[in-house]
């Protein structure tokens, strides 16, 4: 199950909670009750409003199989300057910030 940041302007809190995708928390008392909280001197009904945040992401995949799944990985080599450990036949392995041709053509990798 995703975890979802809720924020109630009431109390000025971020609150983390984790529940399935079809659950819609609504109220400050919505958001205590998943998250085991004890309410506090915050009204049960003030509203809350899920935040958007980045999906974290764990792998410990070694780079030949993020290659597999069609991501490309770059790391810092210098000062604007990436080597792509991913590259493909067709791409380059060095991406460089002034060169926008070096860049990995994104478009063939991620389908619709």
């Amino acid at each position: 199950m995703p975890f979802y940041d809720y924020y109630c302007a009431a109390n000025q809190q971020t609150v983390e909670v984790q529940h399935s995708t079809t659950v819609t928390l609504k109220t400050w008392k919505d958001v205590c009750e998943n998250a085991d909280l004890p309410l506090g001197d915050t009204s049960p009904d003030s509203p809350v409003e899920r935040l958007i945040s980045a999906p974290q992401v764990k792998t410990t995949m070694g780079d030949s199989r993020l290659k597999e799944l069609g991501f490309t990985k770059l790391v810092k080599r210098d000062q604007g300057v990436y080597e792509n450990v991913t590259a493909t036949g067709h791409e380059k392995k060095y991406v460089r910030a002034d060169d926008p041709t070096s860049m990995p053509d994104f478009k063939k990798k991620i389908g619709d």
